[in-house]
């Protein structure tokens, strides 16, 4: 997938006639507001394209809002440990959570689903968890245990940062990321990674990662546009 930053309907729509599997809308670090983020989900429907949502914070009207909305799952930043996991988990299930239920969201089919599909349809919606820091990494393999995280999402460069340096391909970061990565994997839980070149996607995918967000929409979009704007002689 590739993250979407941009506030736009029209991104989604035409993101969801490519081959890519999901995207992720990421509202902590984007302009996305709630208005938007219900359009964009719309759009998502109508394209066929799961969208997961970087959701700014942990509070629980935030997970309740986006999940209502019919996102295909959450993308939790700075799960730091079991409590964290174990505290979103229980914001963002019906059963043995705390979700507050109503029908009539999108989520729910608009009151088109009985309560029971409706509880199942939302207990569906994915948490990956992003580990984001040293007590992060040194707890990966409990947050991967915990019961309804579906998989770890290596943060690097806010990791780096947190480990004190400036370069998220410093090797002591890397080495972080390789552990927290087999953390996940050694659960059988989605290990996943954001990579900026298809050299570096391969080199993860050969470590067993097996969930990608690859640059974004503006990324994409510079890219192409300086790759069409300067012809080989």
């Amino acid at each position: 997938g590739t993250f979407i930053k941009t506030n736009s309907p029209h991104v989604v729509e035409v993101l969801g006639t490519s081959t890519l599997d999901f995207d992720v809308l990421d509202a902590e670090h984007a302009p996305l507001d709630r208005a938007g983020l219900d359009l964009m989900m719309m759009a998502s429907r109508a394209g066929g394209l799961p969208l997961l949502v970087r959701i700014p914070d942990k509070n629980p009207p935030t997970i309740l809002s986006v999940l209502d909305m019919g996102a295909a799952g959450l993308l939790v930043p700075h799960v730091d440990s079991v409590a964290d996991a174990q505290a979103v988990v229980a914001h963002a299930k019906f059963r043995g959570g705390q979700r507050g239920f109503s029908g009539s969201p999108r989520f729910a089919g608009y009151g088109t689903l009985g309560m029971k599909q409706a509880l199942t349809a939302g207990d569906q919606a994915m948490i990956i968890c992003q580990i984001e820091g040293p007590e992060a990494v040194t707890a990966a393999a409990d947050i991967a245990a915990v019961p309804g995280v579906d998989g770890l999402f290596i943060g690097r460069a806010d990791l780096a940062l947190a480990m004190g340096f400036e370069d998220s391909r410093h090797p002591d970061v890397a080495d972080a990321a390789d552990s927290s990565i087999a953390a996940a994997l050694a659960a059988g839980k989605i290990a996943g990674v954001f990579t900026a070149s298809i050299a570096e996607r391969d080199a993860y995918a050969a470590k067993g990662v097996n969930w990608f967000v690859f640059g974004s929409d503006q990324s994409l979009m510079r890219q192409a546009a300086d790759a069409s704007a300067h012809p080989s002689p």
